[in-house]
């Protein structure tokens, strides 16, 4: 399937697209059982032409397993939803039960992961707003066995629909997508940046936007633990946009006409 849209964008990495499946595709990458990885490496590998796939025991890390729709893989992160409260906000040292959590995973994981444990990543304040924002998360059990990230130029729309198509772009681009998604619709926010994970921003939160449909754009890797982890496979400066189907063939209708083909547009790609 080709995209008008990548195509008028000059985008440099194919749009990839997510798709929902009960039977995994011949050579597609995947994370060994119980391994930890960030999904985000596998959506720089699909928009290089590559797939990917992921399962409830493959999906990488906890935040991953919940971004990719597979419920709420915080419940088996070290020390349980408080344990991760506390990573997320101001660190398990500061309490007796996650310095006991911290001496039992030590042997298994590493440096920079157990510094986070004990210190806290600083994401969020306190672990209570932490809680606050798991309880407003879009959090969904796929009913499928597997979700798959390929190129969109690899998708035969006659026989699949995939559930998002996810684009990176860098500023330029960015701006063109948020302009084409409230191209033809009335209001102001037709696209969204909500604070999450970056694979949650590309999944969950654009599954939430197909399932009510409102269908906004959504932008994300403005996570920046998973800009570091893909820093040496993309060049800095590109953001994620996630598109839910429906509303990416919508745009697709409307790149005939509209400002992407003409003189402003032109001007700044050119």
């Amino acid at each position: 399937m080709e995209s008008r849209i990548a195509t008028a964008l000059h985008c440099r990495y194919s749009p990839v697209a997510i798709l929902w499946k009960d039977d995994k595709p011949e050579g597609a990458k995947e994370f060994k059982p119980g391994k930890w990885g960030c999904v985000m490496w596998m959506l720089a590998a699909a928009a290089k032409g590559g797939k990917a796939v992921f399962s409830r025991s493959t999906y990488g890390c906890w935040g991953g397993g919940v971004g990719l729709g597979f419920g709420n893989a915080y419940l088996a992160f070290p020390g349980g939803m408080d344990g991760f409260c506390r990573f997320l906000s101001s660190g398990n040292a500061c309490c007796e039960a996650g310095r006991a959590v911290a001496e039992q995973i030590k042997p298994y994981v590493g440096d920079a992961f157990l510094e986070d444990f004990l210190n806290g990543e600083g994401y969020v304040r306190d672990p209570e707003l932490v809680r606050d924002f798991l309880d407003g998360m879009p959090m969904v059990d796929v009913p499928a066995q597997y979700v798959v990230f390929e190129p969109l130029a690899d998708v035969d729309e006659k026989v699949e629909n995939p559930e998002v198509i996810v684009f990176l772009v860098n500023p330029d681009q960015l701006s063109a997508l948020i302009v084409l998604a409230n191209y033809d619709r009335k209001g102001f926010e037709n696209a969204i940046a909500p604070y999450a994970a970056g694979c949650q921003t590309i999944g969950i939160f654009a599954y939430r936007e197909a399932k009510n449909g409102r269908g906004r754009a959504v932008i994300g890797m403005s996570d920046i633990s998973a800009r570091e982890n893909i820093a040496h496979q993309l060049e800095r400066g590109l953001m994620t946009v996630a598109i839910p189907y429906g509303r990416y063939l919508e745009m697709e209708a409307n790149v005939a006409g509209s400002f992407l083909e003409k003189r402003t547009w032109k001007k700044l790609v050119g």
